[in-house]
């Protein structure tokens, strides 16, 4: 069975919501803030994450970005603001979905369902895809052993750290790095040279994978936060 956590301080909405996916054959855990969220998140492992973003101390966005900092399963966001810059923020930073409050407990019965399902196609095309050391998204196709990558069947050179980067992040798809992270990962923590080394070795990736660069389809860039490979 499928466990699902749900981070809200509602008790009445957290219940409703509970009841109608134990009754879709889920396993439910029900939490009151951020903080006893990302305790819940230390201590057992979920499928699905429903976060709500208006919480008692720690909020649902820093929420978010602990998940998106180690796991990649499928978050819906739900929240009573329904403000365009609250959604733009909330699927920046990762989300899956961002549902505005209210909403029909069988509308999120639907997203859950979905959402799950995407995730289970994700990771067997991904897990067949590096067994074969070949992984394809859209026109990209990246050969792991041979190092060499193909955008719409055109070979692009691609250098050692570029290839590396764009590897690394393709492996993690979805999640999110912030530069630090991407150059400790990359180039190791005794490398010479920053963390903007990386904002470079993007901008290059991008000008070699992308049809346009200023508005990429493969990497992303998550304004605060860092950078993501998008599926």
């Amino acid at each position: 069975m499928k466990k699902i956590l749900i981070v809200e301080d509602d008790d009445s909405i957290a219940r409703l919501q509970k009841d109608y996916l134990e009754l879709s054959g889920y396993t439910v855990t029900i939490v009151g803030s951020g903080t006893e969220g990302l305790k819940a998140l230390e201590d057992e492992a979920f499928d699905l994450v429903i976060l709500d973003i208006m919480l008692p101390g720690t909020d649902g966005f820093e929420v978010l970005k602990a998940i998106r900092e180690r796991d990649d399963i499928p978050v819906l966001l739900v929240s009573a603001r329904g403000e365009e810059l609250y959604k733009i923020k909330g699927l920046g930073l990762g989300a899956d979905d961002y549902i505005t409050k209210p909403f029909s407990p069988g509308e999120l019965v639907a997203r859950v369902n979905a959402h799950l399902a995407k995730f289970e196609r994700m990771k067997e095309r991904f897990g067949k895809a590096q067994d074969a050391g070949v992984i394809r998204v859209r026109g990209l196709e990246v050969h792991k052993d041979a190092r060499r990558v193909f955008v719409n069947g055109r070979e692009v050179t691609l250098a050692n750290k570029e290839f590396d980067l764009l590897f690394f992040l393709l492996q993690n798809a979805n999640r999110v790095f912030s530069k630090e992270e991407l150059f400790e990962r990359i180039w190791g923590m005794d490398a010479l040279g920053d963390a903007s080394t990386v904002t470079v070795h993007i901008a290059r990736i991008r000008e070699k994978i992308e049809d346009n660069p200023s508005k990429p389809q493969y990497i992303g860039t998550v304004w605060g936060s860092g950078y993501r490979f998008i599926v």
